[in-house]
């Protein structure tokens, strides 16, 4: 059986792209994967065979494609799983695909003025009212996470997740501009920052040469 194929943007910049790949190597998988710079003159060109509307990540598995990263968690989950990359428990697996969810469609204000950049580290970034309401919304679900479901393990559900997946970006983004942190949330995010994959993704993006205008704020 051949190796499914992870297409994936710029590490350096693609949050989207970090989730299903930290997943993928979370749980030892063995896949190829294919880096297509982003917004450069090749890049439709890369992507047009996906029918992805041009947009990172996409996972093919033989014949068949699948965009969008929760989409392809939960693909991974229910192809190579057995469904075990959410809680095995009913109350606990409802509240991880809540919070994936309200990950997924959520937070734009957070995304726009801390977009992800794992070369750079900020301090006192001056943020939005609303982006300030985003941020301190995450660290109260990761609170609760942790208090009601993850206390016999490090992540947000005890075991890695995919809630875990989805929220690691930001994770990225609260260490790299210095937002602040207490107990448990920052002991989360050193969980996720600690993790070998994600050392391994950072690490890339390091070497990378790449820059996104829009993506490098201005301090």
């Amino acid at each position: 059986m051949s190796k499914p194929t992870l297409v994936i943007g710029n590490k350096n910049y693609s949050s989207w792209s970090l989730r299903p790949w930290l997943f993928l190597r979370h749980h030892n998988m063995e896949f190829t994967e294919k880096r297509v710079s982003l917004f450069v003159d090749t890049t439709e060109q890369a992507l047009a065979e996906y029918d992805s509307d041009y947009k990172v990540p996409v996972l093919k598995d033989g014949d068949l494609v699948v965009w969008d990263s929760l989409s392809i968690l939960e693909y991974i989950s229910e192809a190579y799983l057995d469904g075990g990359g959410w809680p095995v428990e009913r109350e606990a697996r409802s509240v991880a695909r809540s919070v994936s969810a309200e990950m997924h469609s959520s937070y734009f204000n957070l995304r726009n003025e801390l977009p992800m950049n794992c070369r750079k580290s900020f301090k006192n970034i001056a943020l939005s009212r609303q982006a300030q309401r985003e941020t301190e919304r995450v660290k109260a679900l990761w609170r609760r996470c942790r208090r009601e479901y993850g206390r016999e393990g490090e992540w947000l559900f005890g075991d890695f997740t995919i809630a875990d997946a989805m929220f690691a970006p930001v994770a990225i983004r609260f260490s790299g501009y210095g937002i602040p942190l207490q107990g448990v949330e920052a002991k989360y995010v050193q969980s996720v920052l600690g993790h070998a994959g994600m050392i391994e993704w950072i690490e890339a993006a390091g070497e990378e040469t790449e820059i996104i205008e829009a993506d490098e704020i201005q301090t």
